[in-house]
């Protein structure tokens, strides 16, 4: 096929041999299948910002760290300088994510590094060499789905063990290939600790796998994975060990309402007296 102009410097530089086809186009890259270095892979075209459709980027990016001063100020500002560094950054925390989870265990296309806005990384084929389906277009038994489920909330709270929460995790981004689940897409990946948005974030990421693994098996329906790595996360009590049980207990002890109300009141009239008492002191004076 004809080599698209954003792949034309990597087939200059050696690091394409060949474009075969387009693999996917989504709501922030084009995906297209490759030789390189001899290898069949894949690489991964992000569009320009102003052609992204991600929604709410900016709440992804909280919390991320930037070391160069001059570029976090850009950043900050705005500037043309800094929104391509916006853009760098958003990049190369997908690379960063993969390599983190991969030595964490979790189960990710191995990357081979990003150059100018493109992603190298593997083509999660099947043992027959063809490209792994996504998860969404998988039927399967209800034995096969609680057992995905599983590997898939291991795979969840090896993130979050590394302090990283997907945050767009669905069956549109998990393949499946011959050994099981294999997690995709994380340039929106957040930070654990530095984003207010990660636990609502980890409770979407939850909540969408089990919605589609529950279409096989049901009583996932009634699990609560998110509220309980939650929780021991904050607790500073999880580990890649933690055996999962799915349980969680609420609280649903209401607020007293009317003793809250009582402790307002009786803040505000001690501030009144002491207010009365610096006004009687001045005027003692």
């Amino acid at each position: 096929m004809k080599i698209p102009k954003r792949l034309q410097p990597l087939v200059e530089d050696g690091l394409i041999d060949e474009v075969l086809y387009q693999l996917m186009s989504g709501k922030e890259a084009t995906v297209f299948v490759v030789k390189s270095q001899g290898e069949i892979r894949c690489a991964k075209v992000y569009k320009e910002v102003m052609q992204r459709s991600f929604k709410k980027a900016a709440q992804y990016q909280e919390g991320r760290k930037v070391k160069n001063s001059r570029r976090a100020r850009a950043m900050e500002k705005g500037s043309k300088f800094g929104r391509k560094q916006l853009e760098d950054a958003w990049q190369n925390a997908e690379v960063d994510a993969l390599f983190t989870l991969s030595k964490a265990g979790v189960r990710v296309p191995q990357p081979f590094g990003c150059y100018d806005g493109v992603l190298l990384m593997e083509l999660v084929t099947t043992e027959n060499g063809e490209v792994a389906p996504r998860l969404n277009d998988v039927s399967m038994s209800k034995q096969q789905a609680l057992e995905d489920h599983a590997q898939v909330m291991f795979y969840v709270m090896l993130m979050l063990c590394s302090g990283l929460v997907h945050g767009d995790l669905s069956e549109f981004n998990v393949l499946v290939d011959d050994y099981g689940p294999v997690i995709i897409d994380l340039p929106q990946a957040v930070n654990a600790a530095a984003n207010n948005n990660a636990f609502s974030m980890l409770q979407r990421d939850v909540r969408n796998m089990t919605d589609y693994y529950g279409e096989f098996a049901p009583e996932l329906h009634h699990t609560h994975y998110a509220e309980e790595m939650w929780a021991l996360f904050e607790a500073g009590e999880l580990t890649p060990e933690t055996e999962l049980t799915g349980q969680f207990e609420f609280d649903h002890s209401a607020a007293d309402v009317d003793n809250v109300l009582e402790e307002i009141k009786a803040a505000f009239a001690e501030e009144e007296e002491r207010l009365a008492r610096i006004r009687a002191a001045d005027n003692d004076e």
